[in-house]
């Protein structure tokens, strides 16, 4: 292996060899402690060392880096505390999950690392995401971003690229190609002859490096960092190194062929930098053994802290309170006149006057700048604000609610439009797994709101059509607020982009020019969690939310004799059940009408709740009312016999006379 000084100073030639002997030797003391079962699992990146110590010494400490599971060198070289990760790998108070998540799944802020989460692909885009905010606060960083070869073949991959690449985004794209994915050797993997071609698709300048010399590695990262901080823009680094143990210790190698690991064993980073050092006079064999020695002084010291610590420990109050950042809500009261506006107008507004009050918000969607989105709710928004806040997206929903939580990250809010409530689903990992998880794992809150165009009756079909609350609603970590009303809409969605906590803000596409009311025309904040009370009766309780409020309203107008308490929800969570409760205590009754299909929908949850804990109050069973099982069809009399809004009548009166 040939090494170049590429007149970096003789002190910094000593740094980079200890910082990759520090990774090592913890690795050695790991696999020790793996056998002996005092941590669980183990992601070797024996061999890979001098990316990970390369990169992380290229960039200025105040960049950010998001690592993966072999990337050891990155959290030694920004300096973590030891005892910190050694307790974060057994699970204890004073690593970074509280016990709730392993490995390097975690970040810290104040090192300005970002972990992975399994999926691998998200972080990709979180780094856009992150990168973004820099841009738009006028910091002249670079944020680098680590994949290995399996990780080029996901979407996110090609999504992140793509958004960096339209947005001449500073973003390093690092990928360790070391031969396997996990047992996939990378012919089965992709076509091209190098991963570093990939790049020239996106028009993103892009390089293949020898990723065990730990100069080139150095020296080239420090030299385009330093570039893409005065021109921004997205470079793609290929590092050639090689895996030399399991993709996790139980996997083993025995899938790679001896000559291969022969062969790149004589290619390790660390013994031949050392010979390099030992041979130009940087270091002798004294001095050599002396860090060593230093290093293993310092683990062993740091092991028996996180030893000592007790075995963690934790309350049922202490786990639910920490899936949300706390939110203090603050009661706006509006001011102004009102003026009789639209659903789609009331939202509109309170958008526009959100960015008013948020310097910090970027709004995110497909075809949302000069077009003003297809629903036109943020027409005439790029003059108000311009384009760096107002900002179209390419067809990636995965890759933008990823870079809205690198947003959040970096210290900026967001509201990304869902074309569709249906497109979800191609956003659905980041989502799910990344934005609602982040908090509860390692404390960091995702400043984002989803908006969520949903609902039938308007003949679109399955694919513009759901109503898809049920999909979040059953994950801890995201809130859902669905408004039927212009007031509450405004007033729910400041609320909403106020909170830090990820939101799906439902609204449905029949009502948004169908419905009017009196909204007051200037800022204003609603609580989550308070259902409304729209009906008052003694006979029977309706609990509806979204567009099947207004089918019960009109059911309850055509039968004035019906005398109903009315529940609408507002938000479905948090979830004001003790309305639910307090209704049902008084007429002892309830029906519950829902757009969603049948099974699994909120209305079961509903139904739970009120027969575990209001049971002895019910004068019949609880009925659910709700839309077929089945897909949403495109013809009018097809999607009249799928929504439940003729139904809802019969169901009513038969519970009536129960």
């Amino acid at each position: 292996m040939h090494f170049t000084k590429h007149g970096i100073s003789n002190q910094t030639l000593i740094e980079l060899y200890q910082r990759m002997l520090m990774p090592r030797m913890i690795e050695e003391r790991m696999l020790v402690l793996l056998r002996q079962g005092k941590i669980s699992k183990w992601f070797s990146g024996v061999g890979q060392e001098a990316i990970s110590v390369g990169v992380a010494s290229a960039l200025l400490p105040e960049e950010y880096i998001l690592p993966m599971h072999r990337n050891l060198g990155v959290f030694t070289t920004r300096d973590v505390p030891l005892y910190r990760l050694f307790a974060q790998w057994q699970g204890k108070s004073s690593g970074f999950t509280k016990g709730r998540d392993r490995s390097f799944h975690f970040g810290t802020q104040k090192f300005n690392i970002i972990g992975m989460i399994s999926h691998l692909g998200p972080q990709l885009g979180v780094a856009d995401g992150i990168a973004l905010a820099d841009i738009l606060n006028k910091r002249e960083y670079v944020t680098a971003v680590f994949s290995g070869d399996g990780g080029t073949s996901e979407g996110d991959f090609h999504e992140a690229l793509n958004i960096a690449s339209v947005w001449d985004l500073p973003v390093l794209f690092c990928i360790e190609n070391n031969g396997y994915g996990l047992s996939t050797p990378t012919n089965e993997q992709y076509r091209c002859e190098k991963l570093s071609d990939r790049g020239v698709g996106y028009g993103i300048e892009s390089y293949t490096i020898d990723g065990n010399n730990i100069l080139e590695v150095y020296s080239k990262v420090k030299t385009l960092c330093k570039e893409m901080r005065t021109r921004p823009r997205p470079i793609l680094l290929e590092f050639v190194t090689f895996r030399m143990r399991g993709h996790e210790e139980a996997s083993g190698t025995k899938y790679v062929p001896d000559d291969l690991l022969e062969t790149w064993g004589q290619k390790d980073p660390i013994s031949n930098y050392e010979a390099f050092l030992l041979k130009e006079g940087f270091l002798d064999n004294y001095q050599i053994e002396s860090l060593k020695s230093n290093i293993e002084e310092e683990i062993n010291q740091h092991l028996q802290i996180a030893f000592d610590e007790e075995i963690i420990d934790s309350t049922e109050s202490q786990e639910l309170n920490d899936v949300f950042k706390p939110f203090d809500y603050e009661e706006i009261a509006p001011i102004e006149k009102n003026e009789n506006i639209r659903l789609v107008d009331a939202i509109s507004q309170g958008l526009f006057q959100s960015m008013e009050k948020h310097s910090n918000l970027v709004l995110m969607g497909q075809d949302i700048a000069e077009y003003g989105g297809v629903f036109k709710i943020t027409e005439g928004f790029v003059e108000a604000f311009g384009k760096e806040r107002v900002r179209n997206t390419p067809i990636c929903e995965s890759g933008i609610v990823s870079a809205a939580m690198g947003l959040s990250i970096n210290g900026m809010k967001s509201v990304v439009e869902m074309q569709f409530a249906d497109f979800v689903s191609s956003g659905f990992n980041p989502l799910v797994n990344y934005l609602a998880k982040s908090h509860y794992r390692w404390g960091q809150h995702a400043d984002v709101v989803i908006r969520m165009p949903c609902g039938g009756d308007v003949g679109a079909g399955p694919f513009h059509s759901q109503t898809n609350e049920a999909w979040f609603t059953k994950t801890p970590g995201l809130k859902v607020v669905y408004p039927a009303f212009p007031y509450d809409a405004k007033g729910l969605l400041a609320t909403a982009i106020n909170d830090p906590n990820p939101i799906l803000f439902f609204e449905h596409k029949a009502l948004y020019r169908s419905v009017y009311q009196d909204v007051p025309s200037d800022y204003y904040t609603l609580p989550f969690g308070k259902a409304s009370l729209l009906k008052e009766g003694n006979d029977i309780s309706i609990v509806a939310f979204g567009a099947a409020v207004h089918w019960a309203l009109k059911t309850l107008e055509e039968n004035p004799d019906i005398e109903a308490d009315l529940l609408d929800l507002r938000t479905l969570v948090p979830l004001d059940i003790d309305s639910v409760y307090a209704s049902v205590e008084k007429t002892g009754k309830l029906i519950i009408l829902q757009e969603d299909s049948l099974f699994g929908g909120v209305a079961s949850d509903i139904s739970a709740l009120v027969t575990e804990n209001r049971f002895e109050y019910l004068d019949a069973p609880i009925k659910r009312v709700a839309s077929l099982e089945t897909p949403i069809p495109f013809a009018k009399t097809l999607e009249d016999k799928y929504l439940p809004k003729k139904r809802f009548l019969k169901e009513l009166i038969d519970l009536l006379n129960y």
